[in-house]
């Protein structure tokens, strides 16, 4: 599973007039040993449908332990088993994992290579939904973003696989206009899904998504007139990765992993500096306890943090790529990191939440 890690890419895809996403603003290549990185990752597990279970009848519970996820020779290793557990008063039968990217985007080239699980009865999925999304426990949420319910936000599913139906594959969008059973759906057959290795992939562009499995496309999603109702995909998501159990479940099976050589999103070299630069701008760990770590491309750069009253509470000059930040004296809280270019002027605002 070695890899390299590419700064240009010129889709096959693409005909000579269509968008290219040749610059890497994000990726995992999974590199590391034991839990996943958790400045670029998630955990979610609170129970959200009143404190019992997950949405579709699915009958896990999503755990932070590195028995669910985990990191080893290269990739991520995401992990349902079948066990008896107890979390937040309830007993289920079977864990998984549910993460959530610490990164969220508008437009670009998602690639995912994966190898996904085998079993009647799983259900592993690569998708995203928008950062303004209403759901306890969701990374974006607890940050502060959440201003509108499903599915108003917009659910793009990259990736479904039903064990039931082995090495067929779907992909999906889910609007105001068309949810749950939506008829925006388009599949197709991959020989070996759950004994090799392909490449799950998006392209989201203003008007239009493909999506491709080693590329070849099986599904495009471009609708005629835009509104809110069916495209509410001009404000950022992020990615999710999971292993739902429906109850269909074979009482045979005991454990079966999704492994993710890598996740990468690139955009386009066409974007303005700027948007390619706010997309680049992170702060980790975010909730934060000492210190939070600027990750940002200008070469002369301000942090300015205020509360959320708008006082300054914290300035810190000359940044580099990477700074880490003494937020020590902080009171528990939400804060307004603003990052500054010296020189343009132009600044970009990300929430932090020390605790």
């Amino acid at each position: 599973m070695k890899k390299l890690l590419l700064i240009v890419f010129i889709s096959s895809l693409h005909s000579l007039n269509a968008q290219v996403y040749d610059t890497l603003v994000w990726a995992d290549e999974f590199n590391g040993t034991g839990g996943v990185d958790t400045s670029k990752w998630w955990h979610q597990t609170i129970l959200p449908n009143a404190g019992q279970s997950w949405w579709n009848g699915e009958i896990q519970h999503y755990t932070d332990r590195d028995t669910n996820s985990y990191q080893q020779n290269g990739a991520l290793y995401l992990t349902a088993l079948k066990e008896s557990y107890t979390d937040q008063n309830v007993t289920k039968e079977y864990t998984s994992a549910r993460l959530n990217s610490k990164f969220a985007f508008t437009y670009g080239r998602v690639e995912i290579r994966a190898q996904l699980p085998t079993g009647v009865g799983t259900w592993p999925a690569i998708w995203t939904l928008g950062q303004n999304i209403y759901e306890v426990g969701a990374y974006w949420d607890v940050q502060g973003y959440a201003s509108t319910g499903w599915p108003a936000c917009g659910e793009i599913d990259i990736m479904e696989h039903w064990g039931y139906n082995q090495d067929y594959v779907s992909s999906a969008m889910h609007t105001p206009s068309s949810f749950g059973n939506t008829s925006n759906k388009g599949t197709q057959y991959v020989n070996g899904v759950s004994t090799g290795f392909h490449v799950y992939a998006l392209e989201w562009s203003s008007d239009k998504m493909v999506f491709s499995v080693d590329s070849t496309v099986h599904y495009t999603y471009e609708p005629s007139t835009q509104t809110s109702s069916t495209w509410p995909f001009d404000a950022p998501q992020y990615l999710l990765l999971n292993i739902a159990i429906q109850s269909s479940i074979d009482s045979n099976f005991t454990s079966s992993p999704m492994i993710v050589d890598y996740v990468r999103v690139y955009q386009s070299s066409q974007l303005s500096t700027e948007e390619l630069k706010e997309a680049s701008v992170e702060g980790f760990p975010n909730p934060a306890s000492n210190y939070v770590e600027i990750v940002q491309p200008y070469e002369h750069a301000t942090a300015q943090f205020t509360d959320l009253l708008g006082k300054v509470v914290l300035t810190q000059e000359s940044l580099d790529i990477r700074t880490k930040i003494d937020v020590s004296s902080l009171a528990p809280g939400s804060y307004i990191a603003r990052i500054t270019d010296a020189q343009s002027g132009a600044s970009v605002q990300r929430t932090v939440v020390v605790q």
